[in-house]
Order: C-alpha cells, then sequence, then structure tokens
C-alpha cells in the first residue's frame, strides 16, 4: 500500500471559551505513515502540522499528546508543549502573529489487538492560571501488520543428521615375505599370526549372515633393484604362489571366493613410503634422487652411487619390499529397517546410536519420532537427538521447549553452526532478537538457509534495507512480504509464485498484493486459498487494514464469515 498523509483539517479554530479567551488547535495536520504500521515491534507516526496566525494566545500554554486507542484501551505517546511569547515556562515558542509549526513524535510498543486502532491527538491547554477545554482529534487510522507475517517459522529448521551406514566395509591384510630373488614360500611366513588371522577373517566374513566377502586380493611386488625383467618374473611368482597357498587353505575351510591378481615389479612406491617412515640417515637425499628421476634405471643407479646410505637401504628398506601381499575387503551388514524399527520399541538398548537416530528417519509420526530421540538423548547424550526434538517442538509450536532442546544441543556442542541455526529461528519465534542475532553470529557454515533466516531477522526488526540485500533471490513468504514492504509488487506476486511450498501464508500474501494494486479479482481468489488453506485467515483478514475498503462487499464478507 502506498504511504499517505493523513490530512486533518480544522478550519474552524474549535475553541471553548474562558473570559474570551481561546487556545487553538492544530490545523492542517499529516500523519506519517497514515494507516500506521508496526515496524519491527514498534508503531511509529510523525506528526506535523501548523498554529494559525494570530490565535496562539501569548498567554497561553498547549500540551499535545498522542494517544492511540484500540480494543477499549489507550496508550499516550510523549507529549510536547508549547507556549505563546508571554510565557516563560518551557516549551516551543508560538508567536501569536506569525503562528508557527506544529511537529510531534509518537512510539509506540506493538500489541497484537492494535489491528484495529485509531490515533488522536489530546490537548491540555492552559491561559495564565486558568484551564481551557480543547477538544481532542482523530488524526490517523491503524495498523498496518502486514510486516509481522514475516514469520520463523518460514524458515526451514535443520537436522543434525545421522551417520548410519547398512554395510561397512573393513579391509584386514597381510604380507608374505620372499628372500631376495626368490619366490619360495617359506613355512615362517605361511605360518606367521598376521596369516592365521587373515584366514580366520575369510572363514569368518564367508560364514558371518552378516558379514560378506567384498574382495579378495593377492599382490605380487619386488623390490627396485635389479633388471627389470627379472625383478617383473619374481613379481608374478610370488603372486602365483602367494594366490596358489591362499586357495589351498580356503578350499580346506569351504570358502568359495574369486581372488583378484596384481603384480608389481619394481616397488617404488613402497620404496617411497618406506624411506619416508625410515630414521635412514641422509634419508632426504635419496627421497630426492627420487623427486628428481622417473626412469627406474636411473633411480637405481643414482641412488647406489650414494654408497654411505645404500648398504643400509639394502639392510632395512629392501627386504621388506619382496613381498606378496594378501587384502581382504569385508562388508560389514547392518540391520534392516525392520529390524531397527522393531529393537527401537522393544529393546532400544541394543542399537547404537546412529542406528536410533536412523530409526527416527523410518517414520513420518512426529510423535514417534519424538520418543525415539528422546530414547536416544537418555540413553547416549548426543547433541544430535535433542536438536533433533527440538525441531519437532518448533513444527509443533512449542517455542519454549524448542529452545531447551537446543540449548541442550550446545551444551554438548558449543560451536555446531546447525543447532544456533535452529536456535536462532527459535529465539525469533520468540521474538527475543537479540538473542536470535547472537546464534545467528555463530551459525557460519550451517547446511540450512542462513541469508533467508537473516533476511527474516532483520524484516523483524525493522530493518528493511538489510532484509532486502540478505533476501536476495529467495523464494520464500518472507521475502516476499520484504518486496510488499518495499513497494515491489511484480516482485513479490512474481516469488510468492515461485514458493515451493505455498501455504495460507502465500495465498494470503498474493491477496495482500492484490489489494494494494486494486486488482479485486486477485483479492478474492488468493484470499478464497488462504482460508482453505488456514482458518485461522478469516480473522486476520476481516481485521486487516489491507482489506478495509473491500469490507462492504459483499463477496469479501462471504469469503471470511
Amino acid at each position: 500500500m502506498k504511504k499517505s498523509l493523513f490530512l486533518v483539517s480544522v478550519i474552524a479554530v474549535a475553541l471553548l471559551t474562558s473570559c474570551g479567551k481561546t487556545m487553538p488547535q492544530p490545523e492542517q495536520v499529516n500523519v506519517n505513515p497514515n494507516p500506521l504500521a508496526v515496524v519491527g515491534n514498534k508503531v511509529n507516526a510523525d506528526i506535523t502540522g501548523t498554529f494559525p496566525v494570530k490565535k496562539f494566545n501569548k498567554k497561553g500554554i498547549l500540551t499535545v499528546t498522542p494517544v492511540l486507542k484500540f480494543d477499549g484501551r489507550e496508550l499516550e505517546g510523549t507529549p510536547v508543549t508549547y507556549v505563546g511569547e508571554k510565557v516563560k515556562e518551557n516549551g516551543t515558542l508560538v508567536r501569536y502573529k506569525d503562528g508557527g509549526k506544529y511537529r510531534q513524535s509518537a512510539s509506540f510498543d506493538y500489541d497484537p489487538a492494535m489491528s484495529q486502532s485509531e490515533l488522536y491527538l489530546r490537548f491540555k491547554a492552559r491561559i495564565g492560571k486558568k484551564e481551557i477545554e480543547v477538544p481532542e482529534i482523530k488524526v490517523a487510522d491503524g495498523l498496518i501488520e502486514t510486516a509481522k507475517l514475516a514469520e520463523a517459522e518460514d524458515n526451514e529448521t535443520v537436522l543434525t543428521t545421522d551417520k548410519f551406514q547398512r554395510i561397512i566395509q573393513e579391509m584386514q591384510e597381510a604380507d608374505i615375505k620372499f628372500l631376495i630373488q626368490q619366490a619360495t614360500l617359506r613355512n615362517s611366513e605361511t605360518g606367521s599370526q598376521e596369516m592365521k588371522d587373515l584366514k580366520a577373517a575369510i572363514k569368518d566374513a564367508n560364514d558371518d549372515e552378516r558379514k560378506a566377502i567384498n574382495k579378495l586380493e593377492v599382490s605380487g611386488y619386488a623390490s627396485p633393484d635389479g633388471k627389470m625383467d627379472l625383478n617383473t618374473k619374481l613379481a608374478e611368482q610370488r603372486q602365483a604362489n602367494a594366490q596358489k597357498f591362499l586357495q589351498q587353505q580356503m578350499k580346506k575351510d569351504k570358502v568359495d571366493a574369486e581372488i583378484e591378481a596384481n603384480t608389481t615389479a619394481e616397488d617404488w612406491e613402497g620404496f617411497q613410503k618406506a624411506m619416508e617412515e625410515s630414521n635412514i640417515q641422509d634419508k632426504d637425499l635419496v627421497l630426492r634422487v627420487l623427486s628428481m628421476y622417473s626412469d627406474p634405471e636411473e633411480r637405481e643407479a643414482q641412488i647406489k652411487n650414494l654408497s654411505n646410505v645404500y648398504k643400509t637401504i639394502a639392510d632395512e628398506i629392501l627386504p621388506a619390499l619382496r613381498r606378496s601381499r594378501l587384502i581382504l575387503t569385508t562388508d560389514l551388514i547392518g540391520k534392516s529397517d525392520e529390524e531397527i524399527s522393531q529393537l527401537v520399541k522393544e529393546d532400544p538398548s541394543q542399537l547404537n546410536v546412529e542406528e536410533m537416530l536412523y530409526a527416527a528417519t523410518l517414520t513420518e509420526d512426529n510423535a514417534e519420532k519424538k520418543a525415539i530421540y528422546e530414547k536416544a538423548a537418555a540413553q547416549f547424550n548426543d547433541y544430535r537427538a535433542y536438536n533433533n526434538l527440538g525441531m519437532i517442538y518448533f513444527d509443533e509450536g512449542n517455542i519454549a521447549e524448542a529452545r531447551r532442546q537446543y540449548n541442550k544441543a550446545l551444551e554438548l556442542e558449543p560451536n555446531n553452526p546447525d543447532v544456533h541455526y535452529n536456535a536462532a529461528l527459535a529465539a525469533m519465534a520468540d521474538n527475543d532478537l537479540d538473542k536470535a542475532e547472537e546464534h545467528l553470529g555463530k551459525a557460519a557454515g550451517t547446511s540450512g538457509d542462513l541469508k533467508a533466516a537473516q533476511g527474516t531477522y532483520y524484516t523483524m526488526k525493522g530493518d528493511y534495507k538489510a532484509a532486502k540485500e540478505a533476501y536476495g533471490n529467495s523464494a520464500t513468504n518472507n521475502a516476499a512480504v520484504q518486496q510488499i514492504l518495499d513497494e515491489d509488487y511484480a516482485g513479490a506476486r512474481q516469488t510468492l509464485n515461485n514458493v515451493k511450498e505455498p501455504n495460507g501464508t502465500t495465498a494470503y500474501l498474493l491477496a495482500v498484493v492484490g489489494a494494494r494494486t486494486n486488482d479485486r479479482d486477485a483479492v478474492y481468489s488468493n484470499l478464497k486459498v488462504a482460508v482453505e488453506r488456514d482458518a485461522d485467515l478469516k480473522a486476520k483478514a476481516q481485521k486487516d487494514i489491507e482489506f478495509a475498503k473491500f469490507a462492504d462487499d459483499a463477496q469479501f464478507a462471504a469469503i471470511v464469515k
């Protein structure tokens, strides 16, 4: 709605007399804005006018008090006193001959009951010691509350997710080492504890119904010394002998699984890693050679030229590279959805925290979700359970309990941006803007829409410039509220038409845009949708000054009755 100035013209200076003496009301009174509007949590008005020439008694004192009347109540603003030129008391001087300017501001704390209200000017006049009665005058109507349609609940809260994985992979390795230039298996290697553990793991993965062999690899290696053709042959023989041995063991244990074969003729990668982890003197010099030369033969020659260190390398590094490596990858198969859902009801002690949190995602019933998160919180004291409980309470409109749960989560994870984001939304819903600002300042990195939440905060605070910048291209009800306040009605209509999940407020705001652009059809069609989606909007529309000029229409009355 375009801002308008309410003009009160007091042409006849209405005046009661005392011994022939009079005091004037201000004339040509303008109120900005009119109708009054809520900005942040305040209802503010700038009131101006004039005192007519040769009317303000030289000995007169006039105190003007703005009064907002609503719902059988009234609130008084800060009074301003004007005095004639012969008055020695404090006040704004008004000269008899010239008259003067009248200017006053009023500010009231917002109350939802102000939706239908009126602003008056109340006067207290005195000439000398004589009280003069001056009637109060109405100067504005109220209240446009469209800014209050920007709600914290329009922002989506953030779930702190579980890390449940149905299948978890484990790897187990064992090495069979060989003597230089040999591929013969030795009992000391095939009978090592490492090999025993690997064979047991393979059998267990095969036999356990909650496990499965994902991959079994046998790789043959040769150390990067000697000729390439010899090393290639050694690597292949070592791989083949190790695989044959493993297949014999698997047959004995009745394990049926394919083996993937790999060979590395010269294990330069293993050599580099072993050198990096060693305490060999001049190892940095050896590593520099590896970085400078890519040709295997040149590398070997340069390293052998380092006679001071090569013997140590030959004794401590190379023997471990003459090997076959056996790698088992096992899939650990977790509980099914059905098992988890049953256990969370019957015996939650059988579930770990990830399974418990995952269980809550298997139901759409908020009561069930709440019960699960309460169990998870009690059993594991996990911040995610408290945060997700807070989300449910927030969606139910129990803001006090939502804030309590978020605070519990932050006690455990004080710097978690997602919890701070949710806590900011709850604080805004509770009209605690100072706390909301504090939480938003710690929410950087959240997976929630921080910009949209900041836009909501600024709109609720009344900083519309900052709100517009924060919203950007956000397609939400709250962003549309800001566009309406900026009188960008085409933009607001486009935003509302792009809202992902339109609700009653979406349609209501489209009706407001229709009212402000004198599109009667848009008012009625959208208002009808709004009240169908949310019956509570009927009562709001009946009192909403945005629709004042439609109030007497039978079609409007039929929609909101």
